[in-house]
C-alpha cells in the first residue's frame, strides 16, 4: 500500500510505492548532527518514491558516495540518498519522522560504535559498527557480474 509523506511546512512531498515494514537508527557523527539525534530512516528503492512537490528540496553532497536533502523552507531533513555506483545506486534512506503513516520496526542499528551512551533503543535487532557499514558499502559499490 502506498504512503505519503512530506516535510515539516508542507512544501516538499512525496509517495513512497509500499508503507515501510523496516526502518535503521544510525548514529554516525553526520547523521547526528544532520538530525539533532539519531537518525531513524527507512529504505526506498529509486523507483519506488514519487517527490511532487520538490521546489524547497535541496541536496548536499556530504560524501563521495552521498547526498543529504532538506526543506529549504522549513529545514526538515528528508533523506539520505546513494549516489555512488554500484546495484544500490539512487537508493533513498528517508527520515521516518517524515511519513505521514506507518509504523516500521527497528531493523538495525548502525555506528553502534559512535552511540552516545546516553539512549539505547530497545528490542533485538542487527547491531553494525562504522568499519562493518563501510565495508558493505565498498561491496555494495562493486560492479555485478
Amino acid at each position: 500500500m502506498p504512503t505519503t509523506g512530506s516535510c515539516l511546512c508542507g512544501a516538499a512531498t512525496f509517495t513512497l510505492a509500499e508503507t515501510p515494514k523496516h526502518m535503521g537508527a544510525c548514529h554516525c557523527g553526520q547523521c547526528r548532527k544532520w538530525s539533532g539525534g539519531v537518525l531513524l530512516s527507512v529504505e526506498v528503492a529509486p523507483d519506488a518514491i514519487t517527490i511532487s512537490t520538490g521546489e524547497t528540496i535541496t541536496a548536499f553532497k556530504s560524501s563521495d558516495w552521498g547526498e543529504r536533502a532538506f526543506c529549504s523552507a522549513c529545514g526538515s531533513s528528508l533523506y539520505f540518498r546513494l549516489t555512488a555506483p554500484g546495484p544500490m545506486q539512487g537508493t533513498y534512506y528517508i527520515s521516518a519522522g517524515t511519513l505521514d503513516a506507518g509504523d516500521p520496526a527497528l531493523h538495525e542499528e548502525l555506528f553502534i560504535d559512535e552511540k552516545p551512551a546516553g539512549y539505547a533503543l530497545q528490542g533485538q535487532h542487527k547491531m553494525i559498527t562504522g568499519p562493518e557499514f563501510f565495508a558493505m558499502i565498498e561491496e555494495a559499490m562493486k560492479p555485478q557480474s
